[in-house]
């Protein structure tokens, strides 16, 4: 090994081994190396000479270099030297090793140094080929005779040349394709018909010696066969050898698989449609393919299967374009050709995608897909083409099918359910998107086949589960987007199925996942029960025994939870007659919401709508009402007495955060008396059955005692806001008398968040009682404002990664739902909250916060709305017609800081952009905001605008009359039409006005 070698190895290293400053002079050394101008004679030789592949590598690298910068400035006689030792490099190289090797070498290079050379020859091939090297090709054929490692050579350059300058797969620019265009004009005049046939012999010669090297000759034919003539292909040669090897279960896979690819190549060819057809019944691909009835191999599954989609969409390809010609005796005979084709290469498809993998299948959904969407009605489905959709159909039911082996993981399920479990809903996706386009067009057959797979499913007690499931799920898919009148006037195949799956007993039923779809079904044709109700008894029990609510599987009793309450929710009134059997069978599973910790709170949040569900029945004022209040009793009673026995037990030891277990019971607890509520209207318990009202006014009470209890439980907090929110929707105003205690306490000590909560909690109040509030908003309003300003930021909030915190996030949300209480305040008449003597201090830093958010604020939306409060505020406190200011100071306030900054300033800024939505809805309310100026604070405004604001944003005089005309005479509408074009008339008025800029 010379010095230059060596400097060649440490510039490569990565192991460590050599020192990093003798690296670094190695790597400069070859650097300069590179920018001698005979370095490319360097290159060649000691090319040819080494042994070592990182040597020859960056021998070729340097070549590279060479050809794309320095190549076209050598001379011709170099040119030619270069271009010789290259296709001498190609061509001569490794013979020897070829010679004394094993049979089958391809020589000593290694893979990097093969298409690092075939990569240089192309670009050479790029620049000369036709005109300066036009032997190139004609001479590489000359070389193949000498063995494989020149037939390998010789298809990496064809493979380099396709991927680096001809194949339309990747994006080309216009010289690419130039140099494409020109090179392949060339081959087709000069070598490509000499190509070929070397291609043919070389895979008949290679086949049996060396399977490997035949398979590249055949993906390196597939890849040219797009832009040569087709006959040169498909012909009484090639054809047959393809047909041979796609056959014989004697060859390699991959060889198989590289045969597959050049019949697809072949019947993918863009022709005319009338010249395709007759190309493809001249193939008889399906035929033949039709006789592989089976494969271990997936890798050759999936190209056989590739080469049958293809072929199947190329026929419906051309029957697509044959059915936009004119009608004829031509287009009538090849359409019928088409028939017959895929009558011959479909159950060939359909065989494949239910016997092999399933990215094997996901290749057919395309071309399944465009054959349900060539049959335009139900009346064109009969015959073959029914018979087709049926086996789409048992396609489609095979391949959703669950893993037989994972039927007991899926039962818990534990890690390896789950993952199946989620494997196959995403799988499931892809097939009922067809299930769903055969339906469309389809159905008749549809509903026949679910119909068949059902009743067959549930007819067999031993029927595995993953076939019950299918079945069951298919029914369910054929209930989505079904109208109420269309199931209530099916009662043909449809109805049938749903009387069968509620009259059956369902064999798996234990089984988690059958009895999840079971129960899911069941709720989809709800309404069927309800114009049935001589299956209510059978869908009631299917929910109340072992199959839902008391299933042994914790995660099936619980979503029957769930699904009950919503079949309660449509059957309410017809359940009446059922109410103590329900309730008598609801017992256990209420007690066990109440008295058991469950597992996970997702668990125990439905097990709640258990408690919804009889709200629901026990709710209706069909029912006595001594009846409904012992009902309401035996609920309500409990949940509170357990409630008080907690708070009782933990007063006393003084623990702000509460033990986990009793919290989460108290959760528990909370949310089963929210379900419960949920069934009862605020007219019922506040005016019909006050005694019912009474009960939930009690619940209350005991709920509020957690924040006294438990005053720094963030958890606890939430839910009984959440409560409240329940309460108010129920009780109305009767919740009055507990609201002011609670505020008190829900603010005490309260973060950012729950300060949220809490003002989300009011806004739901005013918005329902409006001035009914207004004596708790003054008494609790001073107390709002002030904790809000003493956690918001003095200074704003931080900008860049400082202000992506999740406290700043939390802050700048209580900042916004802030302006939504003001918004809350002054929209429903109560902006006198505002100025009562005990919140009045405040009055200034509010006005300025607003005053900035209108001005500033990123969110548009909350700019609108304090635009919102400020006209509001204007038309409540200004009065032009009075002496007396209601709100001192207020008046100059807007019509000094509010006109100016934020309905001129503010508008004329360039990131004021009038062609956002959100922001022209902006400027609409900012036009009101002037005009409610103008009507209650008259010649103030007007002369304010008149002597200061126009002349100080160097507004024309002519547009500041029109201006001053505008506002006193046009309404809102033609205010804002005008305003806009004043505005976009102004901005360059401003000429880098410094103090629009400061502001």
């Amino acid at each position: 090994m010379d010095d230059f070698e060596k400097a060649i190895f440490f510039s490569f290293d990565q192991s460590g081994a050599v020192d990093a400053q003798l690296r670094a002079q190695a790597r400069a050394y070859c650097d300069q190396a590179k920018l001698s101008p005979t370095i490319w004679q360097a290159c060649l030789e000691k090319y040819r000479v080494s042994q070592y592949p990182e040597v020859q590598f960056w021998c070729l690298q340097a070549l590279e270099e060479v050809t794309r910068q320095r190549y076209r400035s050598l001379d011709p006689q170099e040119r030619e030297f270069i271009r010789s030792s290259l296709l001498a490099a190609m061509c001569n190289y490794d013979i020897e090793d070829q010679a004394t090797g094993s049979p089958g070498s391809l020589g000593s290079r290694t893979t990097f140094v093969k298409n690092k050379l075939a990569q240089i020859i192309v670009i050479l091939i790029c620049i000369d080929y036709p005109a300066e090297w036009p032997s190139v090709f004609l001479d590489m054929l000359s070389q193949l005779s000498k063995g494989p490692t020149v037939v390998d050579m010789f298809c990496r350059v064809l493979n380099t040349l396709d991927e680096e300058l001809i194949s339309l797969d990747f994006p080309r620019t216009a010289e690419e394709v130039a140099a494409a265009t020109r090179i392949k004009d060339a081959m087709r005049q000069q070598c490509i018909s000499q190509i070929v046939a070397a291609w043919y012999s070389l895979a008949a010669m290679y086949r049996g010696q060396m399977p490997y090297l035949a398979a590249s000759v055949l993906e390196t034919m597939h890849r040219y066969v797009a832009w040569i003539d087709i006959s040169l292909v498909a012909n009484d040669s090639i054809v047959p050898m393809l047909f041979e090897l796609l056959l014989s279960p004697a060859e390699v896979p991959v060889l198989r698989g590289a045969a597959s690819d050049c019949l697809l190549a072949i019947v993918s060819k863009r022709m005319e449609a009338t010249s395709k057809l007759a190309l493809l019944e001249k193939l008889h691909v399906g035929e033949v393919c039709s006789r592989i009835t089976e494969t271990q191999e997936p890798e050759f599954a999936l190209k056989l299967t590739e080469l049958l989609t293809g072929l199947a969409s190329e026929i419906l390809e051309c029957s697509k374009k044959l059915d936009s010609q004119p009608k004829s005796s031509q287009t009538t005979s090849a359409l019928e050709a088409v028939s017959v084709m895929l009558d011959e290469v479909l159950p060939s498809v359909f065989y494949f995608m239910q016997h092999g993998d399933e990215d094997m299948s996901s290749t057919t959904f395309q071309f399944l897909s465009n054959y349900v969407a060539r049959m335009k009605s139900e009346l064109e489905c009969n015959g073959k083409q029914a018979a087709h959709v049926a086996q789409i159909l048992e396609v489609i039911r095979n391949r959703m099918l669950y893993d037989p082996s994972s039927k007991d993981a899926l039962d818990g399920p534990n890690k390896e359910g789950i993952e199946e479990e989620e494997r196959l809903t995403d799988f499931r996706k892809d097939l009922f998107g067809l299930f769903r386009s055969i339906y469309r067009v389809a159905p008749r057959v549809t509903k026949s086949f679910v119909q068949s797979a059902l009743l067959t499913a549930l007819s067999n007690p031993d029927t595995p589960f993953e076939n019950i499931e299918a079945a069951i799920a298919l029914l369910q898919l054929l209930g989505e987007g079904l109208t109420e009148d269309g199931l209530r006037s099916n009662n043909g195949i449809l109805g049938e199925m749903i009387r069968a799956l509620l009259s059956a007993t369902v064999p798996c039923h234990a089984h988690r996942v059958v009895a999840l779809i079971y129960l899911e079904t069941i709720t989809r044709f709800v309404r069927f029960v309800q114009w049935y109700p001589e299956y209510i008894p059978s869908a009631l029990a299917a929910f109340l025994d072992c199959r839902g609510l008391h299933h042994p599987n914790p995660s099936v009793s619980s979503r029957a939870s769930y699904l009950f309450m919503r079949l309660v929710k449509v059957l309410r009134g017809e359940l009446v007659p059922y109410i103590e059997d329900i309730l008598q069978s609801l017992q256990d599973t209420l007690s066990a919401v109440t008295t058991k910790t469950l597992v996970g709170r997702g668990d125990a949040d439905d097990r709640c709508y258990a408690f919804e569900a009889a709200g629901l029945l026990i709710g209706m004022e069909d029912i006595v009402e001594e009846k409904q209040l012992k009902y309401v009793s035996a609920l309500v009673v409990p949940l509170c007495t357990q409630v008080d026995a907690l708070l009782s037990t933990e007063a006393s030891r003084g623990d702000p955060v509460g033990p986990p277990a009793t919290v989460t019971k108290l959760q528990q607890l909370i949310l089963a008396i929210s379900h419960l509520s949920k069934g009862f209207g605020e007219q019922l318990v506040t005016n019909s059955r006050p005694s019912i009202g009474n009960l939930f006014k009690q619940t209350v009470d005991v709920i509020l005692r957690i924040l006294v209890v438990f005053p720094k439980n963030k958890a606890l907090r939430t839910r009984v806001i959440s409560f409240l929110h329940r309460m108010v929707d129920v009780l109305g105003s009767a919740v009055f008398p507990v609201l002011p205690a609670a505020i008190q306490q829900l603010l005490s000590d309260s973060e950012p968040k729950d300060l949220v909560e809490f003002i989300l909690l009011i806004n739901q109040l005013v918005s329902k009682f409006k001035v009914g509030m207004s004596n708790i908003l003054q008494e609790v309003f001073p107390s709002v404002v002030g904790r809000i300003f003493t956690v918001l930021p003095k200074d704003g909030f931080p900008e860049g990664p400082a202000g992506n915190t999740e406290e700043v996030r939390e802050l700048q949300e209580l900042h916004r739902c802030f302006f939504t209480f003001l918004h809350a305040i002054t929209s429903n008449d109560l902006s006198a909250v505002l100025i009562t003597p005990q919140a009045s201090q405040w009055l200034p830093d509010v006005s300025q916060l607003i005053l900035e958010a209108a001005c500033h604020h990123k969110d548009v939306l909350v700019r609108k709305i304090c635009v919102q409060i400020f006209t509001r505020l204007i038309a409540d406190w200004c009065d032009c017609g009075s002496m007396d200011e209601k709100v001192p100071g207020f008046r100059r306030f807007v019509v000094e800081r509010f006109a100016s900054e934020c309905c001129m300033y503010s508008v004329l800024q360039t990131s004021f952009d009038l062609r956002d939505a959100n922001t022209f809805s902006l400027f609409g309310e900012i036009v009101t905001a002037q005009k409610m100026l103008y009507e209650k604070c008259g010649e103030e405004f007007w002369m304010h605008l008149a002597t200061k604001l126009l002349p100080a944003v160097h507004c024309p005089p002519n547009m500041a009359e029109q201006y001053c005309l505008h506002i006193q005479k046009s309404d809102s509408k033609d205010l804002k039409a005008f305003y806009k074009p004043f505005i976009e008339n102004l901005r360059p008025q401003q000429n880098g006005n410094s103090s629009l800029a400061a502001r």
